[in-house]
């Protein structure tokens, strides 16, 4: 009987053993699931970033209008063409200026050939005054005729003279008329594109007034010079250099970076915002490729890089906790532990270990995943490289 009492007292507590088990089993919490990410080398960068959206500009861009007011008579350009330098944009009705260089020419032509005949006739008293004093002094011809001879030679040289003053000056008239009719031509300073026409052939343009400003004829722009100019926090911008490498990114082109540098700092400090005031940066582009088809107004990002190492220990920037920590992984016990480290460079991309990790340890990626917390257990829901 005592036998069969204590045999039922044992079964009960096993009994009551299995439900502590189960009741731990059930309310034993499940292993959070994690990303985690191996410390690794590779290039570490300090950058500076601007703080509004830069702009894409062209190194060179000329609002053009003739010099003079008149009727559009050609107009051989449209929107969009590519020009060379000197190319004629537009022009003005000018068939009296053209006229005046014709007749310019005409008048050098006429006074040209009466310089030769004068200057031919000069040529032959000058050789005649000569033998009439060879002459003088044989005895052969009188004091009398030998002056008269040299006076008559002496006039023709200056008649010679006076007509090769009046063929340059006719020659000077020349320029002087195509000087005014190439005021009513309007040419390309440069090679580029034609981006902007205001005007229409027939339609009568005029020179803008005295401090009234008005529409440009036509707009060129180099499109093989473009810069951006971005705004830099007050703060940040002593860290830029000029010639510090950069990389511009545009909202226009999705996953395109473009390699750059700094070509100018801005030597003061805009307060346009009282707020957040900032400096101006321009970044040149190292090259441009004509597929990508740039133009002037898109909006552009920059990072300026002005610390850079190479091969050296990082590892993602978003699994740094706040003063420096990490959730480091052990693998012996599949749990993760707060763990202090020292960083050296850092952007929002990739921060430098300087200390506290070593190469190939992991460590938690996403460090927004709900109860993370020193010593709880985790389990791998994907092992990834940092790239």
């Amino acid at each position: 009987m005592t036998h069969n009492k204590y045999k039922n007292l044992f079964i009960i507590i096993l009994i009551f053993l299995g439900l502590i088990a189960v009741i731990y089993i059930i309310k034993k919490p499940s292993p959070i699931a994690v990303q985690l990410v191996s410390v690794e080398k590779g290039v570490v960068e300090s950058i500076v970033t601007n703080t509004r959206a830069g702009t894409v500009k062209a190194c060179r861009q000329a609002e053009l209008s003739p010099a003079i007011g008149g009727q559009i008579a050609t107009l051989p350009v449209s929107k969009g063409d590519k020009v060379d330098k000197d190319t004629i944009l537009l022009e003005l009705w000018n068939e009296d200026a053209a006229a005046r260089v014709v007749l310019a020419k005409r008048e050098s032509t006429a006074a040209i050939a009466r310089a030769e005949e004068a200057c031919t006739f000069a040529d032959v008293a000058k050789k005649e005054a000569r033998r009439a004093v060879e002459l003088h002094k044989k005895g052969l011809t009188s004091e009398e005729n030998k002056e008269r001879i040299v006076g008559e030679a002496k006039a023709k040289k200056a008649s010679c003279e006076a007509a090769i003053a009046i063929s340059q000056q006719s020659k000077a008239q020349i320029d002087v008329a195509e000087a005014i009719l190439e005021q009513t031509r309007l040419r390309a300073p440069f090679t580029g594109k034609v981006v902007e026409i205001n005007g229409e052939v027939g339609e009568f343009i005029t020179p803008s007034p005295v401090g009234v400003p008005t529409l440009p004829a036509v707009v060129l722009i180099d499109e093989n010079c473009m810069y951006v100019t971005a705004p830099i926090d007050e703060v940040d911008a002593r860290r830029i250099l000029k010639d510090m490498a950069a990389r511009i990114t545009l909202d226009a082109f999705d996953d395109i970076t473009f390699d750059g540098k700094v070509s100018r700092v801005g030597v003061y400090v805009l307060d346009v915002e009282k707020q957040a005031r900032t400096v101006d940066i321009d970044v040149s582009f190292d090259s441009l490729d004509e597929q990508y088809n740039l133009m002037p107004g898109y909006s552009a990002d920059v990072e300026i890089i002005s610390k850079k190492k190479d091969n050296q220990a990082r590892i993602p920037t978003e699994a740094l906790l706040h003063d420096d920590y990490v959730y480091l992984y052990k693998e012996d016990d599949k749990n993760i532990y707060k763990t202090k480290i020292t960083t050296g460079l850092s952007n929002w991309k990739f921060t430098e270990v300087l200390s506290g990790l070593n190469i190939k340890d992991q460590i938690v990626r996403n460090t927004d995943v709900e109860g993370l917390e020193d010593g709880v257990k985790v389990k791998a829901e994907s092992t990834n490289s940092q790239q």
